[in-house]
């Protein structure tokens, strides 16, 4: 059990729950709540997060890009716990399940969730498997935009309400912006081996510069967001308390600055656990 925990990567999961939670932080001060479709809008998000970890685990390994000087937390199988094919079948099974979960979700959504859903599971696979895949060619940065953000935020609040709203989209943004973030620390700390077996991320092509003001900027921008909701209404005080997770981001950006090479899996830890904190106070802020 260990080695599949392992494989599904717990510390990636809070990224995939953090869009359906603001989501539907939103549609609730709208005056819109279903419970058992927030719990089924998790569990799908959940298992398309953990089905896409078993792929980039699997595909990474075979395309070399994991060896044994990465830098990185341990592999399932490129350490050798888990074969290809078993990591394959698993990550088969768990999409499986995510689209049988999904069944549900499609009859209250309809079709446009059925595109999402499936559309999830193919970017997941292609981002490091496939002909071309994504995350080798620079793609990444985009594909975790899209997906983690203007996709996830709005289709949580559109399964809740049945429609998506100009906020929901800029909601989409924020997230967007703080989940490219966690790809940024990573793609910085894996630029050298990276480069010698030819995986060209954005941090490869552009340079490690580049890369740390863009994440100073990904974690910086979603504030404005909170802060112009209160701005235009000034009777939501509540949102103002994002702001708390402000020295967090500065901190964070301080840290990337000054670290390399495995010190960079810390801060990497870090800019996830800031991402789930700048959610719950944002969603709190829109409940309050």
């Amino acid at each position: 059990m260990n080695k599949w925990i392992l494989a599904a990567r717990p510390k990636t999961l809070p990224a995939a729950a953090s869009p359906v939670i603001l989501g539907t932080a939103l549609s609730y001060h709208d005056g819109i709540f279903h419970s058992f479709v927030l719990l089924m809008t998790l569990l799908a998000a959940v298992l398309i997060q953990i089905g896409a970890n078993f792929a980039n685990d699997v595909y990474d390994f075979q395309k070399g890009t994991d060896r044994e000087d990465r830098l990185g937390p341990q592999r399932a199988t490129q350490s050798g716990l888990i074969s290809p094919e078993k990591m394959k079948l698993a990550m088969w099974k768990i999409f499986a399940i995510a689209i049988f979960v999904g069944c549900y979700l499609a009859w209250i959504g309809g079709w446009p969730i059925v595109i999402i859903g499936l559309a999830s599971i193919a970017a997941g696979i292609a981002y490091t498997g496939g002909p071309y895949p994504l995350g080798y060619h620079g793609w990444g940065d985009l594909f975790v935009f899209i997906f983690f953000g203007l996709i996830a935020v709005p289709g949580s609040y559109y399964l809740q309400s049945g429609f998506i709203t100009h906020t929901s989209l800029w909601l989409g943004v924020a997230l967007g912006m703080l989940s490219t973030a966690i790809l940024v620390v990573n793609n910085i700390r894996d630029m050298e081996t990276d480069i010698v077996t030819g995986k060209k991320t954005m941090a490869v092509r552009l340079g490690k510069s580049f890369s740390q003001i863009e994440f100073s900027i990904l974690v910086l921008i979603p504030f404005i967001i909170p802060l112009y909701m209160w701005w235009k209404t000034r009777d939501n005080m509540s949102l103002l308390i994002t702001l708390f997770a402000l020295p967090i981001a500065g901190h964070l950006i301080i840290q990337l600055i000054s670290k390399n090479g495995r010190e960079l899996n810390k801060v990497l830890v870090g800019t996830a656990r800031f991402l789930f904190i700048f959610t719950i106070l944002f969603s709190l802020g829109l409940i309050l």
